[in-house]
C-alpha cells in the first residue's frame, strides 16, 4: 500500500531560508535529499550544503494493523 511507506526528510534553517519537513512515498533506495526535497530551496551550488545538513529517514507502517488494533481497541 502506498500509504504505508513514506520518507520523511527534516531540514533544519539554512542561510535564509527556514526549516522545513518534507515527505514523499519513494523506496528505501531513494530516501535521501535529492529525491525527497521539492521544490528545491536553494540554488545549484548550495544543493549539497543543504541537503548534509538533513536528516531522511524511511517509515514503514501497516495500516491493516492500526486498524485492526484500533477496532479491538473500541470494541
Amino acid at each position: 500500500n502506498s500509504e504505508d511507506v513514506r520518507c520523511k526528510c527534516i531540514c533544519p534553517p539554512y542561510k535564509d531560508h527556514s526549516g522545513h519537513i518534507y515527505n514523499k512515498n519513494v523506496s528505501q533506495k531513494d530516501c535521501d535529499c535529492l529525491h525527497v526535497v521539492e521544490p528545491m530551496p536553494v540554488p545549484g551550488p548550495d544543493v549539497e550544503a543543504y541537503c548534509l545538513r538533513c536528516e531522511c529517514k524511511y517509515e514503514e507502517r501497516s495500516s491493516v494493523t492500526i486498524k485492526v488494533s484500533n477496532v479491538i481497541l473500541l470494541a
